[in-house]
């Protein structure tokens, strides 16, 4: 009877060692599924080497990352996912273009942190992880209330992204003058802008200001003639600022129309969204000072210069964003003391990347931003 008390202790004992070695050499799998072949395969190449770089950095061997190729289709994108769910993988970063969302909410038990910034039609199970609209707005929000902004006016193309616009409008409760909608082909977008800002009428003020001072005789009458005839409008304007919800050409050409109207940065401030430090802005001179919310940016060069270090070639927003939603998981898993849940994403926290700080409440993720103008030729941190 001893012997057998004596066998039970020891199995006893053996299976608790087991478990501990067996738990201690469980993998907490992470999936990651971004196009490695197709049109966009250097996209998924370069995120596989940024988290390559997040996952020496914290060096944590419980931590295994599964990438599979979604081709950039959201049937492909479905289909990886079960996979790594049959695997055991419950969080999965990724994928990158929100289009390949669409199915993901076949698999309700897997929770995804794509790099998409759109936030509106997400399954349910899909957390946007981008510098979303809404993130930019809280920022532009406080900016205005430094400068002492209350009549700004909202420039917003005709385009997919209107409907994320308006909802940030309405989540972050700006205060604002009006909306306008403009259609990004150049004649259209040039009347448009000049209906907006009272041009011809502006303009026509003028020409009536000029011809009542001809008609009268006062002393130095022809030096104030001369003053208004190197104006191109005469008449105030009814808005402090604008907001243009647009980027590259498109925002440039919408600027410069308003230049062209008479409504030059200086009378009113330009805003915009995040430019992602556009070296091509530098140059607009004329359109200068631009101001706009971003990711901070000397960490953003710092990310960039020890991706080239490391691979001999340029990284990308991408990139540099796939660096920290590695970062952001590991630190919400470690947090829940290694366990993975569908909670930790839902419980509010908050985590500081290199882009900034990601705050993390109800499966929404949110950025605090930076502040910057262009000016000067140069990119100025504002706060």
């Amino acid at each position: 009877m001893k012997t057998y008390i004596k066998l039970v202790i020891f199995l006893t004992i053996a299976m608790s060692i087991f478990n501990q070695t067996s738990y201690a050499l469980d993998k907490i799998k992470i999936g990651l599924i971004v196009p490695l072949t197709g049109e966009n395969h250097l996209i998924g190449k370069r995120i596989i080497k940024s988290i390559r770089m997040a996952v020496n950095k914290i060096d944590d061997d419980k931590i295994e990352i599964i990438p599979k190729d979604t081709k950039s289709n959201p049937i492909d994108a479905l289909k990886v996912s079960k996979e790594l769910y049959k695997d055991g993988v419950k969080i999965i970063i990724g994928p990158v273009f929100n289009e390949s969302t669409k199915y993901l909410d076949d698999l309700k038990e897997v929770t995804f942190i794509s790099f998409t910034n759109k936030l509106i039609d997400n399954p349910k199970n899909v957390i946007s992880a981008g510098v979303n609209a809404t993130s930019q707005l809280q920022t532009i929000k406080k900016f205005m209330k430094k400068k002492n902004l209350s009549k700004i006016i909202f420039l917003i193309p005709r385009s997919e992204f209107k409907n994320e616009i308006e909802e940030a409008i309405n989540k972050t409760k700006i205060n604002y003058k009006d909306v306008f909608y403009y259609d990004r082909e150049p004649t259209k977008l040039t009347k448009q802008i000049e209906h907006l800002t009272n041009y011809q009428i502006r303009k026509n003020n003028l020409k009536e200001e000029i011809k009542r001072i001809e008609s009268l005789s006062f002393q130095n009458k022809e030096k104030k003639i001369q003053i208004l005839k190197k104006k191109d409008t005469l008449g105030d304007i009814s808005f402090d600022s604008v907001m243009i919800a647009d980027f590259d050409e498109n925002l440039k050409s919408v600027a410069t129309s308003l230049l062209y109207t008479d409504v030059s940065s200086e009378r009113v401030s330009y805003i915009t969204l995040n430019q992602w430090f556009d070296e091509s802005l530098l140059r607009e001179t004329s359109l200068h000072p631009i101001y706009f919310p971003s990711i901070n940016k000397k960490n953003y060069e710092l990310f960039m210069s020890d991706f080239r270090d490391n691979y001999g070639q340029d990284g990308d927003q991408l990139s540099f964003l796939s660096y920290d939603l590695f970062g952001l998981v590991y630190f919400l898993i470690y947090k829940n003391d290694f366990k993975i849940s569908k909670n930790i994403f839902y419980k509010k926290n908050k985590f500081k990347g290199k882009i900034g700080f990601f705050e993390i409440n109800k499966n929404t993720i949110t950025h605090q931003l930076n502040f910057y103008s262009i000016e000067n030729n140069k990119f100025k941190k504002i706060f």
